[in-house]
């Protein structure tokens, strides 16, 4: 038996998205800090824009550069340099880092890999070299229930062909949930959850990582969703063991003399405490033109103070730039900030004059809500968001702006008084202290460093031999 202070090298391969990266450098971080030796795989433009770590934390970054692919533009290496419609092409160059990552892996011959869920081929990889492999899932374990056993993703067994069928729950949740997508949501992401012949869908990504693999671990913990891990591992017929919520840390990273936050910084000191309304959206997701006109005109009509990181195109190669309506910054002078750029969103959050938190439901910014104990108000976006939000309305952590359940427009009225409830309304009460309730599940290091601590002794006592 492995003993629990010998060291492993683990290999650690996410997915091209920052909601994903950031994560995996999260738990790189943490299993880094324990000593063992940790290669993070990514692109060169990728890596190069990650957050810089602490002195005390040795992590190897090794850069794959990412194969040409006819219509993707040069230097396009993550989802938010690209429009939505065009993430499949970044998806098809992904998959032809299978042999670079062959090779690598042969010459640095790791104990574990724990890859995610776009490179579905890792798990084969790894089992034809000898190399254990753990599908390392970003998404909760309420989001992989909801999909299903790999059978089911990957078309092997009764498959979901119809948006309607992803609007209940599954046959095989065994208990009562009103975890599910709304029509909108779906039809937004048919084209990754229902397969087609073109390509390689996501939900089969998902069931095809998860069957190729030696484990599965996910971003999640006993105290937030038991009944749903419980579930996965069933449905999986493999241990699943979560590493905790990883909320994020060293989040100064030294700039706190940048110019650029102590301009941001010197107008949240100038706003009330708990008053100002911050939105953002992602670096890969943002709302429609129209959704984008009633946030807007929701703002005006709501009368608060705001912050917006406002991020008019999805990266350098979108031809649909959105635009805020006429006249709206001039409206809201001296009430609001409209920040173009990138922004240091954990400074943001943790300044004590934020009050709310409209946001699209990723669970990075859910996590992040919670570390600062900001309210939630939500409006998704795209991906696993729908089912999201749909667990965090269950659990009253976070209130959702009322949708038309079928094209899912929203209305300014109904943006200005979701804002209104959750910042100091009496029905809102319960959506303020339910998220400083959850900080003690979330955040706690002690439980946070035990759950990364219980997944290196399994990966010890189970490396190769």
């Amino acid at each position: 038996m492995a003993g629990v202070d010998e060291k492993l090298h683990i290999v650690m391969f996410p997915w091209l998205a920052f909601g994903h990266m950031i994560p995996y450098l999260e738990l790189a971080k943490l299993i880094a800090q324990k000593g063992n030796r940790v290669s993070f795989v990514s692109t060169p433009r990728n890596i190069d824009r990650l957050p810089k770590l602490s002195p005390n934390v040795s992590i190897e970054f090794v850069k794959l550069p990412l194969p040409k692919v006819d219509n993707l533009p040069e230097n396009a290496e993550a989802t938010s340099d690209l429009p939505y419609d065009v993430v499949p092409l970044l998806k098809k160059a992904y998959d032809s880092l299978e042999e670079p990552m062959r090779k690598f892996l042969q010459s640095s011959n790791p104990d574990w890999v724990l890859y995610d869920f776009a490179p579905y081929w890792v798990g084969k990889v790894g089992a034809e070299m000898g190399i254990k492999t753990c599908f390392f899932s970003i998404c909760n374990a309420a989001s992989l229930g909801f999909l299903g056993p790999p059978k089911e993703t990957m078309g092997d067994g009764p498959i979901r062909t119809q948006p309607e069928q992803f609007l209940v729950s599954p046959e095989w949740v065994p208990f009562p949930s009103p975890i599910r997508f709304r029509y909108f949501e779906v039809m937004k992401i048919a084209k990754g959850i229902i397969p087609s012949d073109n390509g390689v869908s996501d939900i089969y990504r998902f069931g095809a990582s998860a069957q190729n693999c030696d484990i599965v671990s996910v971003r999640s913990c006993y105290e937030f969703e038991p009944e749903w891990l419980d579930l996965t591992q069933t449905i999986y017929g493999k241990p699943v063991i979560p590493v905790g919520e990883l909320p994020t840390t060293d989040y100064n990273n030294g700039d706190d003399d940048n110019e650029t936050w102590l301009l941001m910084n010197d107008w949240l000191d100038q706003q009330k405490k708990g008053t100002v309304v911050y939105i953002a959206f992602g670096t890969e997701s943002k709302p429609t033109q129209e959704e984008l006109n009633e946030i807007a005109l929701g703002l005006e009509k709501s009368e608060l103070p705001f912050f917006w990181v406002f991020r008019a195109r999805c990266g350098e190669y979108d031809p649909n730039a959105l635009k805020l309506p006429d006249g709206f910054e001039k409206r809201t002078k001296g009430r609001g900030l409209v920040w173009t750029s990138w922004a240091p969103q954990l400074k943001i959050i943790a300044h004590e004059a934020i009050g709310v938190f409209l946001s699209h439901s990723g669970w990075s910014s859910v996590v992040e809500a919670i570390q600062f104990e900001k309210s939630l108000v939500l409006l998704t976006c795209l991906a696993d968001q729908g089912i999201n939000a749909s667990v965090l309305e269950e659990k009253k952590m976070a209130y959702s702006i009322p949708r038309d359940e079928h094209d899912g427009s929203i209305t300014s009225d109904d943006v200005a008084e979701s804002l209104k409830l959750v910042l100091f309304k009496e029905e809102g009460k319960i959506y303020r202290e339910r998220i400083k309730e959850m900080k003690e599940i979330f955040v706690n290091k002690e439980r946070q460093d035990s759950y990364v601590n219980s997944f290196l002794n399994y990966l010890r006592v189970n490396k190769k031999t």
